[in-house]
């Protein structure tokens, strides 16, 4: 037995290596070649698959300066209601107008809860005061979901940058995740998520940004799109 048959994958790199290797140059293959080097990439991920944990409440952050961050969070929001899981979002900047997924999200109000408890973004408050004062009764909310049992999935929707402003406690918010059911999956969105949540965290995605149509093009948000 050589030390790439599936039985033998000591650990995580090793099998990213080994896939990678397999689905390497798959341009130019006979047809045969090509149906023994996808066999090989199936057997490697039955095999990781079968030495997986069955499941595990996940802390997901969606970071970076691209442009999704929300969207893909509320994209596991819909999967959670499909399943009829209930599903609790705050949202810590946005609030001063309604977002149309809370209209959307109306068709599901035995299964979610929706609390937009921001004013709008921090140049149109413009009071620092009145902000952290929000981002508390924001985070209070956001407590009450996280220990609650009853709610499967939680989305703090612009979290981090209410930790990027100051307006909330880095340590404050890890307690605050530590206190989650162990089956619990919460989500925090926004660009700036600081070091110590990014390392707490078990799935983590940065946005890139590549192109945006305000920036490049001035063009402003539109329905559908941005909100």
């Amino acid at each position: 037995m050589t030390s790439d048959t599936p039985e033998a994958l000591e650990s995580d790199k090793e099998i990213e290596r080994l896939i990678d290797e397999i689905m390497a140059s798959t341009q130019n293959l006979s047809d045969e070649q090509y149906r023994t080097k996808m066999q090989r990439r199936k057997e490697v991920q039955e095999q990781r698959i079968s030495q997986a944990v069955p499941e595990k409440g996940l802390i997901i952050v969606n970071t970076g300066n691209g442009k999704g961050k929300t969207t893909a969070a509320l994209g596991m929001v819909l999967r959670s209601l499909g399943h009829g899981y209930k599903v609790a979002i705050v949202q810590f900047i946005k609030g001063a107008w309604e977002p149309s997924e809370k209209k959307v999200f109306s068709y599901w109000e035995d299964q979610i809860e929706f609390h937009a408890m921001g004013e709008g973004f921090t140049w149109d408050t413009q009071d620092r005061d009145r902000d952290i004062d929000k981002a508390q009764s924001a985070w209070e909310k956001s407590l009450e979901f996280i220990r609650d049992p009853n709610f499967q999935l939680v989305l703090l929707d612009e979290i981090n940058i209410a930790l990027k402003m100051g307006y909330l406690s880095v340590d404050e918010v890890l307690a605050g995740l530590a206190d989650k059911p162990p089956s619990k999956h919460v989500i925090l969105t926004g660009r700036g998520a600081p070091a110590a949540l990014i390392e707490r965290a078990d799935l983590v995605t940065e946005m890139t940004l590549i192109k945006h149509p305000f920036r490049d093009q001035n063009v402003k948000a539109q329905p559908g799109i941005e909100y």
